[in-house]
């Protein structure tokens, strides 16, 4: 099987990278300079060129923020570059995975939200990345839509490594307790994302479709920051003493959030065997990793 890989210079993309030197299956991984998918053309070029027998897409538009002032380009990476992979795909006999994002979701619900639950996305990066997964599903039968929540990673900027650089210059940080989520790791993702694409691989029997995968656990932002700067102190002098709970209320952004994002995963366990590894676990190794390339 050859796998053609999007995005590979994002966090999640360079932990597939890393990750793939140790599957049996041929990998081309491709960052923005060498395939846009926001260019029809240039993806039947490169296309062609490679031959992959299935393709994931980790390429992304997730300045949550900065979309409500870059709609057209949100809309360009995170709809009409979706779109134009599941034309090819589609039209080549190929199958895709593609990732998403909690945020189409508006968090009302206050439960696990499941793959059926109603979509509602609060901002221009949620219904970017809605409309791609509507794109997706109309256009090619042979999907896998992975959604995921929280992501941070080694790699790229995150929310893990802003907390790092601000508790190292800061002796008090305030963050947002009132929004609950799950927090994931870009390689718990990439491991996730590499089983599937295993399983297409071997042709094995499973449901094409959505699918959630997310740390397991629930935490606040506040929560997470404190667990943050809990697991760097042993290698590191850092200034923050107190981490002060705030609301949503006290820190306006452009982009409303979810309240609630947390994701059930019961129909990955149950179709694939993945179970999601607890949000502390994967949030120590992705700072001792951190740590041990500085």
């Amino acid at each position: 099987m050859k796998v053609l890989i999007t995005g590979a210079n994002g966090q999640l993309g360079r932990e597939l990278v890393r990750l793939s030197r140790t599957v049996d299956f041929e990998v081309h991984h491709l960052n923005r300079q060498q395939l846009d998918i926001t260019d029809e053309n240039d993806i039947q070029q490169v296309f062609a060129r490679i031959s992959p027998s299935l393709v994931i897409n980790a390429a992304a538009y997730t300045h949550v923020d900065r979309a409500e002032d870059e709609p057209d380009l949100a809309y360009a990476v995170n709809t009409d570059g979706p779109t134009y992979l599941a034309r090819y795909c589609a039209a080549n006999r190929l199958a895709l995975i593609h990732i998403s994002t909690d945020y189409v979701f508006d968090g009302a619900k206050g439960r696990p939200y499941q793959e059926s639950d109603p979509i509602a996305p609060l901002g221009v990066y949620g219904q970017s990345k809605a409309q791609g997964e509507a794109a997706v599903r109309s256009v090619l039968p042979n999907h896998i839509i992975v959604r995921t929540s929280w992501l941070y990673g080694v790699y790229r900027q995150n929310f893990v490594k802003t907390i790092l650089k601000l508790a190292a210059e800061k002796t008090a940080l305030r963050v947002v307790a009132d929004q609950l989520g799950s927090p994931t790791s870009a390689a718990s993702l990439a491991k996730t994302v590499l089983i599937i694409a295993q399983e297409i691989g071997a042709h094995e029997k499973f449901e094409w479709g959505t699918y959630h995968y997310c740390g397991a656990g629930i935490t606040s932002w506040h929560g997470l920051a404190e667990k943050i700067i809990e697991l760097a102190a042993p290698y590191t002098a850092l200034k923050t003493r107190q981490v002060e709970a705030i609301t949503t209320a006290e820190w306006q952004t452009p982009a409303q959030r979810p309240p609630y994002s947390v994701l059930d995963c019961t129909r990955l366990k149950n179709e694939f065997g993945i179970h999601p590894e607890q949000w502390q676990h994967s949030l120590k190794n992705t700072i001792d990793r951190i740590f041990a390339a500085s």
